[in-house]
């Protein structure tokens, strides 16, 4: 009975490796092996990610789920090295700080370098685990959440303080070749945001919000960061019985001025980035689409002062396709940056799941082709495992496939674009506005009364097919 015990054991302590390890190989310093010091130490030298090679570029043949099929980053296309296109970021608080959790279970991932605390020894062992999953992916760029890569403190003074240590390392670790895509501020989890910070009624926290940006956007400043992001996760109301809306607006209003303005004070160059959403977890959120949050920056004197981060699933969570969010942003002049990610239309809240739907893939790259590129923005992927899948080597597996989604996207344009056709039948359906008569009415020439005169000389119009099928036709060709 004994003996069977121990078979037991053993075997469960086998599917444990199973479970935690990566591809068979030892790790040269275990990063659970909290006893051994190394962990902790600003030396340690030990491999997060033992087994997975740096990944490579191998050819849409390939057969390995740790390659690239169709991400060859020097390889060029439309002028632009491939990596120069997409620009993609590692999302830190998704990759290292995912949980597996979801409004009905608990988290399900267990990562071998955590300890189950959130001090700064640990945020330190994450960050070292971030830059290493970073080169072996690579990738040159990261983004983050101030309370994600450093514990809040007791006080402000002492959250600062924790920032500070975590950043140094960050510093560091990055080199000169990597940089943070974007950073931003927690201003959502902790309790004094229940009602928002630069639009709680409390003016108290108004302030704390203003001091947390602050030091937010210093942070993202001394690490070489290319933007910033605002997300109002909690900027919004719950219901308008209680709420002075016209109030709350002009004071995030106010608030985004004086970033603006510290931002100019301290020399950042980086582009501000608002990211709309339309609720959840507020019930309305004041940045609620591409379109409200440009008005907003219309209002209020900002539009040379923001872009906007759109985010996929939140566009649909909205009402709207990714691709209309981003081309009203692009028409505004405001697209700055992609969170790369999308949602599941069974599912009713924001399931941040990678971006792996070519057609809709290559819809996004045709907008970012049309605008030039979006740099200094880029592809965060604010996207993150399935509570089910729970292997390290997911990690990188997730990672890879949106990669490849978005870097066969952009082969499609290509496609798209030398083939012709889509645009030629966009240009014949609008023709008749490339007439002189056309040409006036574009030039707000074309007054009523001399259109009246137009529609009574032409009589009933002739309305052309919009040939829909044909077009849905010529775009599924090239997939």
């Amino acid at each position: 009975m004994k003996m069977k015990a121990g078979r037991i054991l053993l075997l469960l302590l086998c599917l444990n490796v199973v479970t935690f390890g990566v591809i068979a190989g030892p790790q040269t310093c275990p990063a659970s092996d909290l006893e051994s010091g190394c962990s902790d130490s600003e030396e340690w030298k030990g491999e997060f990610f033992p087994g997975i090679p740096k990944i490579k570029y191998e050819g849409p043949s390939s057969k390995n789920p740790l390659s690239f099929k169709w991400y060859n980053a020097e390889e060029e296309i439309l002028g632009k090295k491939m990596k120069d296109w997409l620009r993609f970021s590692v999302a830190f608080w998704h990759t290292f700080r995912g949980t597996g959790g979801d409004p009905f279970g608990a988290p399900t991932k267990n990562w071998p370098w955590e300890d189950g605390t959130n001090s700064v020894a640990m945020a330190k062992r994450r960050m070292r685990a971030n830059f290493e999953f970073i080169n072996k992916l690579g990738v040159d760029r990261w983004c983050f959440h101030d309370r994600d890569i450093a514990p809040d403190g007791e006080t402000l003074e002492e959250s600062n303080k924790n920032l500070d240590e975590v950043v140094a390392l960050a510093k560091e670790l990055q080199g000169s070749k990597i940089r943070p895509l974007w950073g931003t501020a927690q201003l959502f989890l902790h309790p004094r945001y229940m009602h928002g910070g630069a639009t709680s009624p409390e003016v108290g926290v108004y302030a704390y919000a203003a001091a947390q940006v602050k030091k937010a956007i210093e942070v993202t400043h001394y690490l070489g960061g290319e933007n910033y992001v605002f997300w109002g996760g909690r900027e919004g109301y719950q219901s308008l019985l209680n709420t002075d809306m016209g109030r709350e607006l002009d004071h995030l209003a106010r608030f985004l001025e004086a970033a603006v303005a510290y931002k100019k004070k301290i020399g950042f160059n980086g582009t501000l980035l608002i990211e709309p959403k339309p609720q959840e977890p507020t019930k309305h959120q004041y940045d609620w689409d591409a379109a409200t949050s440009a008005n907003f920056l219309r209002k209020y004197g900002l539009i040379g002062e923001f872009k906007l981060n759109i985010e996929c699933n939140h566009a649909t969570l909205s009402g709207h396709s990714c691709h209309h969010e981003l081309e009203t942003a692009r028409l505004n002049g405001l697209l700055g940056n992609v969170d790369a990610n999308t949602g599941d239309p069974q599912t009713g809240w924001d399931t941040d799941q990678f971006l792996t739907d070519i057609a809709e893939a290559t819809l996004v790259m045709l907008t970012v082709v049309k605008n030039g590129g979006i740099a200094p923005g880029g592809f965060n992927f604010d996207a993150k495992l399935r509570r089910e899948s729970t292997d390290v080597e997911d990690l990188f597996i997730a990672h890879i496939s949106g990669m490849d989604t978005l870097a066969r996207g952009l082969r499609n344009v290509v496609k798209l674009i030398e083939d012709g056709s889509l645009d030629e039948l966009v240009r014949k359906r609008y023709e008749s506005f490339d007439t002189e008569i056309g040409a006036h009415i574009e030039a707000g020439k074309g007054d009523f009364e001399y259109l009246e005169k137009k529609a009574l000389e032409w009589g009933e119009p002739r309305v052309p097919s919009a040939k829909q099928e044909l077009a849905e036709m010529l775009f599924q060709s090239v997939l």
